[in-house]
């Protein structure tokens, strides 16, 4: 049996608009990047999250061909699938959410499954912080790590309840401007540090384009993008990434700094695929050889000798 990795996320249908093309109602939502990626590992991944009767069976097959298990997956008969659209700017770093209709999320319940109550890791993709007490209140044993995925709006609305589930979290996954709102610190090192003290032994601040850094009480880590010829869609790169980074870490179990450091570039090379088509297509053919020739451009990219 390998090891447990519980992820609990929205899996939705998504339209994006690009500089680059326009796709209508394709499969999104942070569960399913997540799973997607986390797949590619030597993991017993689960899914909790809820869709609509309009989820077409197809997608819950093509995620059960991953190995997900998705017994915690519940579909509202007469339900409407979670939906957002948006459009990107031409830089792709900024983008406008054109429609958003929380269908089944609205009242989502999560229900984990009495198999997968005693997990290794959990993600909490981004969702109400609510939700994702409701989900680490029904686990048997504490979990050796705990990932949390967060963003502004809950920043805006729900910072209480948020704070409280960020207390319980060993990994906070978040992008620069999060974290200065979440702080109130400009400096992302300064932010980092009162990110500490609310309870994360590891914070993540993603940037973008311009990669990652991982910080550990004095410890910084500083991991590149890979330059990419094209860049089609930016949407669930952050969600790859988490999945890499949790799927990786699930596989070894293996805590240690250093193996946190591979941890993100696993979850950099993961979102990196993702950017290179319209949602999940890059993923959903992403082999082992692809993904190990992806770290080897990572470590081509960030090795270096030098003489003191």
């Amino acid at each position: 049996m390998n090891n447990k990795l519980l992820i609990v996320g929205t899996m939705a249908y998504d339209a994006i608009e690009t500089p680059f093309g326009k796709v209508e109602k394709i499969l999104g939502g942070a569960a399913t990047y997540i799973g997607l990626s986390a797949s590619q590992f030597l993991v017993d991944s689960a899914i909790i999250s809820v869709v609509g009767e309009d989820f077409d069976m197809q997608h819950l097959q093509l995620l059960k061909e991953k190995n997900l298990d998705l017994s915690g997956v519940e579909i509202v008969k007469g339900g409407e699938t979670f939906f957002w659209s948006g459009r990107y700017n031409e830089d792709l770093n900024t983008r406008t959410t054109l429609e958003t209709r929380l269908n089944v999320l609205e009242n989502f319940n999560p229900i984990i499954p009495d198999q997968f109550r005693s997990p290794d890791i959990v993600v909490l993709g981004n969702l109400s912080p609510e939700v994702q007490i409701k989900a680490l209140e029904q686990l048997k044993r504490s979990p050796t790590l705990i990932i949390l995925d967060t963003m502004n709006f809950w920043m805006d609305h729900f910072r209480s309840k948020l704070d409280e589930v960020i207390k319980k979290v060993d990994v906070i996954s978040i992008n620069d401007e999060e974290a200065r709102q979440l702080t109130g610190e400009h400096s992302l090192v300064k932010a980092a540090q009162l990110i500490h003290q609310l309870g994360p032994r590891y914070i993540i601040i993603k940037k973008g384009e311009h990669g990652a850094l991982l910080f550990h009480d004095n410890e910084i880590f500083s991991a590149p993008a890979l330059p990419l010829a094209e860049v089609f869609d930016p949407t669930g790169a952050g969600d790859s990434f988490a999945g890499g980074f949790a799927g990786y870490l699930t596989q070894t179990l293996d805590f240690s700094f250093n193996n946190m450091k591979s941890a993100v570039i696993y979850g950099s090379a993961m979102a990196s695929f993702t950017v290179e088509k319209f949602g999940t297509d890059s993923l959903i053919n992403c082999s082992v050889s692809s993904m190990a020739n992806r770290i080897k451009a990572f470590k081509e990219l960030t090795t270096f000798e030098i003489e003191f």
